[in-house]
């Protein structure tokens, strides 16, 4: 049995993970000892880094629980899986999408101050003050 800073190097995760990942469900609580250390067994070790490499793809912890499910059913069919994947993948776009528009909103708002003056002068905290559009000079 491993204690939990253990589990957590052989996973690639920290302690607070591990306890979160118990008070979230997706792992069972684990074995105390007599100290009232947790100890976890090669199976639990196993489960947490599933969880922690899902975790790492940016699965949700709901998904993750999900995923798990499945995972605990392997004559099942896994088209559930490939549809939390699909649905992983349309996620991780839509947040590409917001960071686009998010990094030409910044880059618009660069280009608005080129420096070299006083900060009263500054058109980005003109811009970010309400004093003037963001495409205002400065």
């Amino acid at each position: 049995m491993l204690t939990i800073s253990e589990a957590a190097r052989r996973a690639g995760c920290s302690a607070s993970a591990i306890r979160y990942y118990e008070r979230a469900g997706l792992l069972p609580p684990p074995y105390r000892g007599h100290n009232g250390y947790r100890y976890y067994h090669e199976r639990e070790v196993e489960r947490l880094g599933f969880v922690t490499r899902a975790r790492a793809l940016g699965f949700p912890v709901s998904a993750v629980a999900d995923l798990l499910c499945l995972a605990d059913h392997p004559e099942a069919p896994c088209d559930s899986v490939d549809r939390l994947l699909a649905h992983q993948l349309s996620d991780v776009d839509m947040r590409l999408d917001r960071l686009q528009c998010l990094r030409m909103r910044l880059a618009e708002l660069q280009s608005v101050c080129a420096g070299g003056h006083p900060m009263r002068d500054c058109g980005i905290l003109a811009a970010l003050g309400g004093d003037g559009p963001p495409d205002a000079a400065g």
